[in-house]
């Protein structure tokens, strides 16, 4: 995707997906639709990077084989940082911000031979704290 001979006019394709959550504490995995964006960018080698632009939701990277692991970490954030534990924020939702400061709010992972550079057992999670809502996730595809 190269706009001239210069490695710096190289085009960073760049996009985002509508994610609609359902719960108030959701782990969804993106793994799928992120990898397709890798794959229509048609860049073989560089790297993706996720960024949610929400102060109450995240992106993680971890297993995506065995759905009780997304269970278990929504259940473990739970117990670390109950809803209703005396937050001086106002707005009914502090859990959610504490959260989302614990898992962050990007990720970035290498794309090597067209396809995202996973590891065996990884997926890639859009971790909503404060849903149910419809909610972004910024992709930028930088080739290398």
């Amino acid at each position: 995707m190269s706009t001239g001979s210069s490695k710096s006019a190289r085009h960073a394709p760049a996009g985002e997906l509508a994610v609609r959550t359902e719960r108030r504490t959701q782990l969804l995995d993106v793994t799928d639709a992120v990898a397709k964006m890798v794959q229509d960018s048609g860049v073989q080698s560089g790297v993706c990077y996720l960024y949610v632009p929400h102060t109450t939701a995240g992106v993680i990277i971890n297993e995506n084989a065995d759905p009780d692991v997304a269970a278990d970490m929504e259940a473990a954030l739970a117990r670390l940082v109950p809803k209703d534990a005396g937050y001086s924020h106002a707005e009914g939702n502090s859990d959610s911000h504490i959260k989302t400061a614990l898992v962050g709010t990007s990720a970035t992972i290498f794309i090597s031979g067209g396809q995202l550079e996973l590891g065996r057992w990884q997926g890639v999670f859009f971790c909503e704290f404060d849903g149910p809502r419809m909610r972004r996730l910024r992709v930028k595809i930088v080739p290398d």
